[in-house]
């Protein structure tokens, strides 16, 4: 079987969806499912090898954006274009990103969706012309339902079934402010129905996104998103002092700000002595500014000496910070569709302490590996994690349910597995009515 991955670049910076599509991909080609990941818009950043390297740049960000702007550029030779999809300009583009306006945001957003009735056809075309030069693969697996204008196109031209996963895109849509964002919203739902099936990350994001795409429980199914367990291993367990770990993006939507005021809150009681915070994840050039008010925060409480941060970390970097800290938590500002970060705390053997909403109740569930506060409550999130902190024993036994139940549970093989299943059973539903329609 061949699968063509279709996953959207950061140019900078490490991404969650772009680390988790990569593993997948290695991990379904171990398996002998021959699969190749595109990236579209900006060239891909991951902590581990991938095959995407050399691969072209399709619907690049800077011809998506020409075209949206300007008129000429909607109808300028492919020749032309290549000049604005090379990769070294699009990641030194990549740094201004974060200077986008909503308006803008939301008008690429609404035109992508529309396909081919959107400002970016001549992108789709070239799209859909590369996918015929590749091969005509058997199923094509766009990253997220912000592709999903993609599917029609993809579907009449290459009669191939086109699945999409979903990894949170519900926040990004309805921090598009009005008009973009309702008009998103039902541009997604039309365009759904070219969709063969949705894979959410999650059984709590299925059903979310079940309901806010009015979808029909038989186009939308879940399979837990799995990391590579290569190099994980029991925490170094920290005793003294106990560290309170962070590792995301470092910017407001993953609760760095709120961390921050819980740790101040824990210092300022003086039960957990000496402890110590440190900060590690993704930072951007649009971050620094809320990176310096965190730190200044910390200065003015006279707590920065007991504060680390830590930027953009290789895998090799991630795992050690990881196997460093006592306990993780990232008291996101929503409700996450998942969490990569969970896990790969877990299987450091570090227990993770996190809000009571979206997909963290049932990873609790399923691994022992931490505990839950009222989201959004700095007494509460202080109260458990001083539970944590202050009990080695019971931060212990909980690391170490949480390491051996992702080991079990939330591997990539499992998560490749799970996707092979799928894979073949579409496209056997394919075959089977095709033989219908030709008998």
């Amino acid at each position: 079987m061949r699968v063509v991955q279709l996953t959207p670049g950061t140019g900078n910076f490490y991404c969650g969806a772009c680390v988790r599509d990569n593993a997948l991909a290695n991990e379904l080609n171990a398996l002998g499912c021959e699969t190749l990941t595109v990236p579209l818009y900006l060239p891909m950043v991951t902590d581990e090898p991938t095959d995407g390297e050399g691969q072209p740049i399709l619907f690049g960000g800077l011809n998506v954006f020409l075209q949206e702007k300007i008129p000429l550029f909607r109808y300028t030779p492919r020749w032309f274009d290549k000049i604005f999809d090379n990769p070294k300009l699009l990641r030194k583009l990549s740094d201004k990103a974060g200077m986008t306006s909503a308006k803008q945001l939301g008008e690429m957003t609404l035109s992508s969706l529309q396909g081919m009735d959107g400002k970016q056809a001549k992108e789709i075309r070239h799209l859909v012309d590369w996918l015929k030069e590749y091969g005509h693969p058997d199923i094509v697996l766009l990253s997220n339902c912000l592709l999903s204008g993609l599917a029609k196109q993809i579907k009449a031209e290459l009669g191939v079934p086109v699945l999409n996963t979903l990894q949170g895109e519900d926040g990004f849509l309805d921090s598009l402010g009005e008009p973009y964002s309702d008009q998103c919203w039902s541009s997604l739902k039309e365009v759904a129905k070219e969709v063969d099936l949705f894979i959410a990350v999650s059984p709590y994001y299925r059903e979310t996104m079940k309901v806010r795409m009015a979808l029909p429980d038989s186009q939308i199914v879940s399979v837990y998103n799995g990391i590579n367990l290569a190099g994980y291993g029991p925490s170094l367990w920290p005793d003294e002092p106990p560290i309170l770990g962070y590792f995301a993006r470092l910017y407001p939507a993953k609760g760095l700000d709120c961390l921050i005021d819980t740790f101040i809150l824990l210092k300022q009681r003086d039960t957990i002595p000496g402890l110590k915070l440190r900060v590690g994840g993704t930072a951007t050039p649009s971050d620094e500014k809320f990176i310096a008010n965190q730190k200044n925060k910390l200065d003015q409480a006279g707590y920065l000496g007991d504060a680390e941060f830590v930027e953009n970390l290789n895998h090799e970097e991630k795992l050690e910070f990881l196997k460093s800290l006592t306990v993780l938590s990232v008291p996101t500002a929503y409700a996450e569709s998942f969490g990569l970060y969970v896990i790969e705390a877990m299987a450091a053997g570090v227990p993770v302490v996190q809000p009571a909403e979206g997909a963290f109740p049932d990873l609790i569930e399923e691994t022992g590996g931490g505990l839950l506060f009222k989201p959004r409550d700095t007494t509460d999130h202080a109260d458990t994690l001083e539970k944590l902190l202050s009990d080695v024993k019971l931060a212990q036994e909980m690391g170490e349910r949480g390491r051996l139940a992702v080991n079990e549970k939330f591997s990539v093989r499992k998560m490749a597995e799970g996707m092979m299943e799928i894979f073949e059973r579409v496209v056997a539903s394919k075959d089977s009515s095709v033989q219908a329609v030709t008998g």
